[in-house]
Order: C-alpha cells, then sequence, then structure tokens
C-alpha cells in the first residue's frame, strides 16, 4: 500500500457525506423492493440483492445497516426500517445453534438497538431495553456453547463445518459473548458448571491468535509474518492441531484477504473490550500481549500485500496474480483480465487499522500514525466514485465485492472475466461501519459495539 501522509478525517468530509446520502437512498430501496420471501439478501447479481450461501448469517446486517446510517444522520424513518424489521424478525437468529454468526447478526442489530437507546439516541421503552438485554445475553450463551475443548484449559468455537473446523471469522463474531458478559449474564452448562463468557471469548482468541495466524516463525513453508489461515483443522478425539485449511480462499497456505481482514479488526475489537475489563483477568498483560502481536502482524501482511490505493485481490496467493506483474506497486484494478479484488475486504480491514491506530496512540505514536493514514488512505478510495454505487438501479452500497470465487458464486458480467462490480451485504454493513468510526473520531466521541451496552 501506497500510505498517504497528507489526508486526514475531515479532508473526507464531503466524501462521507455522500456516503450517508447514497446508503440511505440504497436502504429504502431493498426495503421496497427485495422480497424476503427468498431468504436473506446476501449478494448482488447484475444490481440486485439475492440469496444464496450456507446460512443466514447476514439479515443482522441488511436491518443493523439502517441503525448505524441512524447514529449519523438521524433519520427517523430510517431508524424505522431498522428497529421495526430487527423486532419483527430476527427472533430465530438467537436461538441459532448451528452457526458460529451470532456477533454478526445479533451485535448489528439487538447490539445497535439497545446501545443507541442507553445512549439516549432515540426514544424507546424499558421493555424494549430489558428485550434487547435479553436477546444479547441468550445469543451470547447460544454462540459459546458451541464449542470445541482440546485440553483441560483450551478449546475454540467451532464453525458451522463441524467440531474440527476453527474459522478465522468467528474472531469477530466472539463480541456477542462479550456483549453478553458485560450484561451480566451467567451461563451454565452440565451439573450446572458456570461459563465465564469474557474467558470463553479469550480463549477462542488465544487459540486463533495461536493456529489461525502467522508469525514467520518457521511453522511450514508459507509461513509469513501476518500471513492467516482461513480455517485451522483439529482431530477431535485427541485435540490435536493438523494442519490450515480454506473454504473460500485459494488454499490453506495462502492469505484470503477476507479472513485477514476478520482477524485484524477482530483483534483489535477484543484488545478494546479486555482493556477497559483487565480488572477482571489476572493475566492481562499475557493476553494483551498475545492479541496484539496477531493484530500488529495480521494488519502489516495486509499493508505489504495491498495494491497501492489500499485494496486487496480475493487471495494474495490467487494463481494469476502473478500475471498483474506488482500488484501492490499500482491502484487496484476491478476490471482486470485475471483476479478479482474484494472491496469488503478493505472495508472490514480499514476499521481494523484505525482502531489499532486508536489502541497504540500513546505507547507506539509513530507505529499508530501509520495505520491511522493506512486506514483512511483506504477508506479514501471505498469512497471514491470507482467503488461507491451511486446508481439508483442497483441496490448494493459497495462495489466489486466478491463472495466465493472458488466455488463460483460471484457473477461475471457479460464480457468479463471476473466478477466485478457486484456488492455483498457484509461489504455495505462495514463500511458504514468504518463510516461512523470515522465520524466518531473526527468528533471526539470514539465508536465501540459495547459504549452503552448495559
Amino acid at each position: 500500500m501506497n500510505i498517504d501522509k497528507t489526508i486526514n478525517i475531515q479532508s473526507l468530509e464531503r466524501s462521507l457525506e455522500n456516503f450517508w446520502h447514497i446508503a440511505k437512498a440504497k436502504v429504502k430501496i431493498i426495503e421496497r423492493e427485495y422480497d424476503d420471501s427468498q431468504g436473506s439478501p446476501v449478494f448482488t447479481v447484475n444490481g440486485k440483492y439475492s440469496t444464496k450461501g450456507w446460512t443466514e448469517w447476514t439479515q443482522g446486517f441488511q436491518y443493523g445497516i439502517p441503525l448505524l446510517i441512524f447514529e449519523a444522520c438521524g433519520d427517523e424513518d430510517i431508524l424505522k426500517i431498522g428497529k421495526q424489521n430487527t423486532l419483527g424478525k430476527m427472533s430465530h437468529h438467537l436461538s441459532h445453534f448451528g452457526v458460529h454468526d451470532h456477533g454478526f447478526n445479533n451485535i448489528s442489530t439487538y447490539g445497535n438497538l439497545l446501545r443507541l437507546g442507553n445512549l439516549g439516541k432515540y426514544e424507546c421503552t424499558y421493555a424494549e431495553l430489558d428485550l434487547f438485554r435479553l436477546a444479547l445475553k441468550i445469543s451470547g450463551a447460544v454462540q459459546a456453547k458451541r464449542w470445541t475443548k482440546i485440553s483441560e484449559t483450551e478449546g475454540f468455537i467451532y464453525s458451522f463445518n463441524g467440531p474440527h473446523s476453527l474459522f478465522i471469522d468467528t474472531i469477530r463474531t466472539c463480541r456477542v459473548l462479550l456483549a453478553s458478559h458485560k450484561l451480566g449474564h451467567r451461563m451454565l452448562d452440565e451439573n450446572d458448571e458456570e461459563i465465564n463468557l469474557l474467558r470463553r471469548a479469550i480463549t477462542h482468541g488465544l487459540i486463533t491468535a495461536k493456529y489461525g495466524v502467522y508469525y514467520g516463525e518457521g511453522r511450514d513453508q508459507y509461513d509469513k509474518n501476518g500471513r492467516v489461515a482461513h480455517e485451522s483443522i483439529f482431530n477431535t478425539n485427541n485435540g490435536k492441531y493438523r494442519c490450515p485449511n480454506s473454504q473460500q480462499g485459494f488454499s490453506g497456505f495462502t492469505t484470503w484477504t477476507r479472513g485477514l481482514s476478520w482477524a485484524m479488526l477482530g483483534f483489535t475489537e477484543l484488545l478494546e473490550y479486555i482493556i477497559c475489563h483487565q480488572s477482571d483477568l489476572p493475566d492481562f498483560s499475557e493476553i494483551k500481549q498475545a492479541f496484539l502481536k496477531a493484530a500488529k502482524a495480521s494488519c502489516d501482511f495486509y499493508i505489504a500485500n495491498t495494491s497501492a490505493d489500499g485494496i486487496p485481490y480475493w487471495d494474495t496467493g490467487a494463481p494469476n496474480l502473478h500475471r498483474l506483474g506488482d500488484y501492490t506497486a499500482y491502484d487496484a484494478d476491478p476490471f482486470n483480465g485475471f483476479e478479482p479484488v474484494d472491496s469488503s475486504a478493505a472495508a472490514i480491514g480499514a476499521q481494523g487499522l484505525l482502531r489499532l491506530a486508536n489502541l497504540l496512540k500513546e505507547e507506539e505514536p509513530i507505529l499508530a500514525e501509520n495505520y491511522f493514514q493506512a486506514g483512511l488512505t483506504t477508506l479514501k478510495t471505498l469512497l471514491s466514485d470507482s467503488y461507491l454505487s451511486s446508481d439508483s438501479n442497483h441496490q448494493g452500497i459497495l462495489l466489486h465485492s466478491v463472495y466465493h470465487y472458488p466455488n463460483n458464486w460471484d457473477y461475471i458480467p457479460a464480457g468479463s472475466k471476473i466478477p466485478n462490480g457486484e456488492s455483498s451485504m457484509w461489504g455495505d454493513y462495514h463500511l458504514t461501519e468504518a463510516c461512523l468510526l470515522a465520524d466518531s473520531i473526527s468528533k471526539g466521541d470514539y465508536y465501540t459495539f459495547f459504549k452503552g451496552l448495559k
């Protein structure tokens, strides 16, 4: 990445205003046009949202986007879309035992509603706040129950692939355990064994940092500092780690860049939370060191392996990436003939870079400034006309997102050899959240998912 040291959040003010205008319009278009009976919207096909995938992991993003827009802009009609749809359509996600996605669906909806209600951003009843609290408490416990024990003190929340499978994605969905912990929930297991939700989230994070992130320490031939494996495979008979793997990347020995961005954001958010709750953690220093190591490594790898403008290609080991030459030396080309970019990875990663900068600004100010400018460089590109969809006939917000390239799930327009020009619900949500974070920094009111949870 060619980090632009000249930009600041104030210089993005007009671009952010344009984003909120476009995002509001797209929420209304989807609310008016999308047929919920076909399932949750996942990604666009020729500009129209469609459904496809393993689980309904994107519905929370659909209704979470208007809640974030309301927080930034104060539009009551946008709030109504997010709130009414959450109350009417999201309850089945609270008891979904088959997924690792509770933090995606339920923090984005019930979490945002509780946070905004407690902060006095909108009028709500005590009964509604109690409902939102209960939803997060239950969701956190249901997610935490999905547990593979690999030793007396270690384990992880397993993916929908089964108990052998640890996904890098889940590091970000762990925040639903943190929310449940913050709300004082007691999770009881067999024989009334009490499960500490904070400790369970941390344990998952430590195992993810140990096996899902590489540090150039010679684990295998492809061990580079900051490389991330989408999936880590374990032998459930004895708890032993077996190998890296990938579902949506090119291979277990290359880095799927959206998985990389999940690590960037997930570890920084975990750090933000535990720093605020370090009195509950006698081993805080060791935990902080492990999470900070993973956050720095993944962010450094992103910066080193991303195009000049901050947009990554879908996998750093994609088989035809070499045909683009030194792709890090120039801006990403979503319309090239060899490999697609993934703007959703950039939207997630930009937020991770900004959060890491905030964590380091006191102890390592020079390094923090580098991460901060890298985040702004990426955000500036995402808010440009090349990536932001102003077309009223296109239902998406962020263009050039990729879902599952190996499975051939992404729409390839006529005349193109690769997917481009399409949006995803997670890309749209995380760009919205990145813009909200930028707004909050400029106003001196730093946004976290747990501020206002009580």
